[in-house]
């Protein structure tokens, strides 16, 4: 008997043992799912934002049950590149993919980051939009497609899904309105904006579509709850960029860079992200990859050059957004922007570029062509017509007071200590990135040689430092001197010279004092210094020398040589030069209109403007 009763006593402490170690053990972690939906082109215009005239009742649901992002913005406010940077983590910019549609490759490190969740045992679904604006990686995918479904998984199986809805694109715009549900009178136009009747029916066209849009996000939620996975399953609604009215979509103001986000963690992944309902902590485009690894338990890579803000790894709050923007279609500029949660400092690295160069998309719109026609005819006021023309190098908004960026504080003495700073968060920026955006387009093909940007410049041992130096000494009044442009102008690299060039075109006094060395760079190796060089000579009144360098710019094999001499010509009264040109111009609209793809497009877009 006792014996019997010592054995049990045995078994019942080694029992214990073996609870108690398995108790000691790190519960293995549940993979949450994870499901984006995504809509285009819109501002936060939403109800949980404080918008009155938004009827959005299931964003704000699922607003009321998450987490609101009031300071999340995109890198870019314009899809392709905007979009690069969700799936990649990293800034076009610095991979030398910010050029509107490019089919530049990324270097083999690079990965979209689904492939790291597939790779992880996850079902990675994508319905159905991509526009990467680089070489695709299918790999990352187990399905993208119309009909691809978190539903299609095997049981028990973690997803990732992503759900776009383009109804709030910008093309929707640019159908006839039959009937509006949102009153026009009702509707809030912006300074920027002339006020007439058409304005406020696209305003109001608008606003019914982002009711639409609602609706349909609804209807995934509602799916979602039916499958039985809503209490597993992290969902984010966002958008791609700000929108959609002219003067937001590529443009970098609040505009265009600000976007809604809101997500939502259920119950027993409420550990994962903050406590409150509401922050105001800074989110950027690039942070979004390294947060979904992270809500996922995998630790980002190195090379993202985001942070996550949620989940196992979320890092440290930043201080800054940075955003950029280069060829948008077919207009070239070049622009940079830095956000904290007081102001927006923008830098125009092109300011005789105006802001409302004529893009053939765009000019779809009923409200960008009555405010052109209104600009034409002298009817704006003077917040209204500075889209029209020249822009100033800097610009700095204090957002509280001003949320719609129209009152530059870049020239006020009480702001100038902020403007310092900003400025040089920016460069410093610039650098540390290794910014690509500052060697032209035109250079691109022969600098690569098969190879992605990002390595052709460092396996080149390309200054780029002294590139990005040169574009903001060179753009800054006050802080360019003749003996920084005689050493740029001079440069070995042509992309500190093309800089060099640019600002000769907008300093006419000292263009003439390097008239002579304009003359030599019209006969430069690089077709972009020597377009550059033509602009600036135009402007000393050497109209034929322009022309001739035009004129062989023109029939370049470089589909963005070309591209640059007809912005040149855009830019200017035409009417000087031979008929020659425009015989020259019809031709290459009529062998561009197959529109075999965006190279051929835009030279299409472009020439066909001059004709009209």
């Amino acid at each position: 008997m006792h014996i019997r009763n010592g054995y049990r006593s045995s078994l019942t402490f080694v029992f214990l043992l073996l609870l108690i170690a398995g108790c000691s053990k790190e519960p293995e972690y549940e993979r949450p799912n994870i499901l984006w939906i995504t809509s285009e082109d819109n501002s936060p215009f939403i109800g949980a934002y404080g918008d009155s005239l938004a009827v959005t009742p299931n964003i704000d649901r699922l607003a009321d049950r998450g987490i609101l992002f009031e300071n999340a913005f995109a890198t870019t406010p314009v899809c392709a590149p905007s979009r690069f940077t969700i799936i990649t983590g990293t800034y076009g910019n610095s991979m030398g993919t910010e050029q509107m549609r490019s089919t530049y490759p990324v270097p083999d490190f690079v990965k979209f980051f689904p492939r790291y969740l597939r790779e992880a045992g996850y079902y990675t679904t994508n319905n159905v939009k991509k526009d990467y604006n680089t070489v695709d990686q299918p790999e990352a995918w187990d399905e993208s497609s119309n009909t691809a479904h978190y539903r299609n998984r095997e049981e028990g199986q973690p997803f990732f899904h992503i759900r776009n809805f383009t109804t709030t694109h910008e093309s929707q715009l640019h159908t006839p309105i039959d009937t509006l549900i949102h009153d026009p009178d009702q509707m809030l136009v912006p300074p920027y904006h002339p006020d007439t009747d058409s304005v406020r029916a696209d305003w109001a066209r608008y606003y019914d579509l982002i009711t639409k849009l609602d609706s349909q996000v609804g209807e995934v939620l509602d799916e979602l709850e039916a499958s039985g996975e809503a209490e597993n399953t992290i969902v984010f609604y966002y958008s791609d960029h700000g929108g959609v009215l002219p003067r937001s979509k590529r443009f970098m103001y609040e505009s265009g860079l600000h976007i809604p986000m809101i997500i939502y963690l259920p119950p027993k992944y409420a550990h994962l992200g903050p406590e409150q309902d509401r922050t105001d902590r800074l989110v950027s485009f690039v942070d979004l990859a390294p947060t979904v690894l992270s809500l996922a338990g995998i630790e980002p890579p190195e090379w993202m050059d985001g942070e996550a803000f949620l989940g196992e790894f979320a890092a440290a709050e930043r201080e800054y957004i940075h955003a950029y923007r280069g060829r948008m279609d077919e207009r070239y500029d070049l622009v940079r922007a830095v956000r904290n949660k007081e102001y927006l400092y923008v830098h125009n690295y092109m300011p005789n570029r105006i802001y409302g160069q004529h893009l053939s998309y765009l000019w779809r719109s009923r409200t960008m062509k009555e405010w052109d026609e209104l600009y034409q005819t002298g009817n704006l006021n003077e917040v209204q017509r500075r889209f029209f023309e020249e822009k100033p190098v800097e610009e700095l908004y204090k957002i509280s007071e001003d949320p719609h960026n129209i009152n530059n504080l870049a020239f006020q003495e009480e702001y100038q200590e902020i403007l310092m700073h900003m400025r040089n968060v920016n460069l410093n920026w610039m650098i540390l990135q290794r910014d690509l955006g500052f060697i032209q387009e035109s250079r691109i093909d022969s600098l690569r040689a098969n190879r992605s940007l990002y390595s052709a410049v460092r396996d080149q041992n390309i200054p780029i430092a002294e590139i990005i130096v040169s574009a903001e000494i060179a753009s800054l009044e006050g802080v360019t001197d003749r003996n920084h442009l005689s050493e740029f102008l001079n440069h070995d690299d042509s992309s500190v010279r093309y800089w060099a060039a640019r600002r000769l075109i907008a300093d006419k006094e000292s263009a003439q004092d390097f008239y002579e060395k304009l003359l030599e760079l019209a006969e430069d190796p690089s077709p972009g210094v020597r377009i550059s060089a033509a602009e600036a000579l135009y402007g000393l009144g050497e109209t034929e020398t322009a022309y001739n360098i035009i004129n062989e710019a023109l029939d370049h094999e470089n589909f963005s040589v070309q591209l640059m001499a007809l912005n040149f010509l855009e830019a200017i009264d035409i009417s000087e030069f031979p008929p020659t040109l425009f015989e020259k111009i019809s031709a290459l609209y009529e062998s561009s209109a197959n529109d075999s793809f965006e190279t051929d497009y835009y030279i299409n877009r472009a020439t066909g403007t001059l004709l009209d």
